[in-house]
């Protein structure tokens, strides 16, 4: 009898832990993914930094190691209270502008910004006064009434210019 009642109060004991297990652990931090408020602000930032690895995408849009390793340190950012600006200036200090998808419009970045424009509007300049000199091109190479006579006999089929 006496082991019947150890087995059924262990059985009980081991019920109890693994019942009560769960909610031992409910006092921790909830994870920055389950909260929705902290993950859209987390897809914001990653829009908004370069994938230095990619370089042509945002670290949300890029599956590189370093892309995974950025994402994880901005929800850690967030998980601790910082601001987005704050997040973003520590990103820039720590890797440098380069790491932002839209720099800032300065001096530094200027043909940056600036540089497409120009590109295309020297293509139209180039492409006008192309077109501008077109005509005075075909005009200046226009043939004289000789030459003209010349050609339509070679065209005959009189190959030094006589008939035979």
């Amino acid at each position: 009898m006496m082991s019947r009642l150890a087995t059924a109060s262990a059985a009980l004991a081991a019920t109890l832990i693994i019942a009560l297990a769960p909610l031992s652990h409910a006092a921790d931090a909830v994870p920055t993914a389950q909260d929705p408020v902290s993950a859209s602000r987390a897809v914001k930032l990653a829009e908004k930094l370069r994938c230095l690895v990619c370089q042509n995408q945002s670290i949300a849009e890029s599956n590189a190691e370093l892309a995974l390793d950025l994402r994880r340190q901005i929800n850690e950012q967030i998980a601790a209270g910082k601001t987005d600006q704050q997040i973003v200036d520590y990103m820039v200090a720590r890797y440098g502008e380069f790491v932002l998808y839209q720099p800032p419009f300065r001096t530094t970045t200027l043909l940056l910004w600036l540089g497409p424009g120009l590109l295309v509007l020297g293509g139209f300049v180039i492409l006008a006064r192309t077109l501008r000199a077109r005509p005075r091109i075909a005009g200046a190479s226009s043939l004289s009434d000789a030459d003209r006579e010349r050609a339509a006999r070679l065209l005959a089929g009189d190959a030094d210019g006589r008939n035979s």
